[in-house]
């Protein structure tokens, strides 16, 4: 049931910026923080960043003690640089969606169900979860990754 759950829509221009996104032909690494318009109730894109690095971007989500913004952080995109072990380069298209821990339930509600439009606009298949920004580091995603050997 959660799956047909749909409790925002996704803007239409964060639609073409995600396909642009997918497409992309550049190799650094690159992010799109999204949140939720509580009042249009759309998934908007809040910033872009470009040749990023993942300890730069969890710098850039807002502090766990500001809870009004952290309750707007919604789910990154990450087009993300995974070195292998045998040497191979793949640039995986990572979707990391973070509910932070202190957000009422109506918001993290809100989010759930933005969630799973937002996978089915974007075409998504890596998707990861987290509740504290400070997980967010090379090797959890390295791990998260190793699933799709």
């Amino acid at each position: 049931m959660a799956d047909s759950l749909v409790v925002c829509e996704v803007d239409e221009s964060l639609k073409e910026k995600l396909k642009k996104f997918r497409f992309r032909k550049e190799t650094n690494n690159a992010a799109i923080l999204m949140k939720i318009d509580m009042v249009k109730q759309l998934v908007v894109v809040e910033e872009e960043y470009e040749d990023i690095t993942l300890d730069d971007l969890r710098e850039e989500l807002p502090e766990r003690s500001a809870l009004v913004k952290l309750a707007q952080v919604l789910k990154q995109v990450k087009d993300y640089k995974y070195n292998h072990a045998d040497g191979r380069v793949s640039y995986p298209l990572c979707f990391i969606f973070s509910s932070p821990v202190g957000c009422k339930p109506e918001q993290q509600m809100m989010y759930a169900g933005s969630k799973n439009r937002l996978v089915q606009t974007a075409e998504l298949t890596k998707v990861f979860e987290t509740r504290n920004a400070d997980d967010l580091t090379e090797e959890w995603l390295k791990n998260k990754l190793a699933f799709f050997r």
